[in-house]
């Protein structure tokens, strides 16, 4: 794993900790208007999961993840860079928007070193 700064850790926790959220409400409105969730759950599972790596490699907080749910997870949130590049590519350079989602792939790419380290140690 990089090192990382103590600012890039704090804002790539936050970052991944709003995730949670967001992708919470949007299991619970789409649930109330009984579409499918299940893409919403697994990529919910997924950022879990790398939040729980970064806790572990920068905290010592230990997980209780199986190699598959690491492998699962890994692939999920790789799968995710594509559509956030598009995004990112239509928004204005210094907007508080492209501020936000630099921090996302950020974490999301740490969380990705974080699993990779820990499957390499497996």
């Amino acid at each position: 794993m990089e090192n990382v700064s103590d600012v890039v850790k704090l804002e790539s926790l936050k970052s991944l900790q709003s995730t949670i959220s967001k992708l919470e409400n949007a299991l619970f409105q789409m649930t109330q208007k009984g579409a499918n969730i299940t893409l919403v759950k697994k990529r919910l599972k997924a950022v879990y999961i790398g939040l729980d790596m970064l806790d572990n490699v920068w905290n010592q907080k230990p997980h209780h993840y199986t190699l598959e749910d690491l492998v699962e997870a890994r692939n999920v949130l790789t799968g995710l860079f594509p559509s956030i590049e598009k995004v990112y590519a239509k928004l204005k350079d210094g907007s508080a928007q492209r501020t936000l989602l630099t921090r996302r792939m950020k974490a999301l790419e740490l969380a990705v070193q974080a699993i990779d380290d820990q499957l390499a140690n497996k």
